[in-house]
């Protein structure tokens, strides 16, 4: 099973209510293939950025026709 690597940057929900104070969590996270759309339109809802992706886990370039 393929696993994606993702890095992202999601704005913190305690102070978000001041303004002032809004402060960045990083986080990174495996997500297996079939559940990467779904992650990142999460991300992106909240408000976040993905930062990197990387293949943790199966071959580079499997199902794209090239290996």
């Amino acid at each position: 099973m393929r696993m994606f690597k993702v890095t992202a940057c999601v704005p913190s929900q305690t102070r978000i209510r001041t303004q002032r104070e809004l402060q960045n969590t990083f986080f990174t996270k495996l997500v297996p293939y079939d559940n990467w759309f779904r992650e990142q339109q999460r991300i992106q809802k909240m408000g976040g950025k993905i930062v990197k992706v990387e293949l943790a886990t199966g071959q580079q370039g499997r199902n794209t026709g090239l290996a």
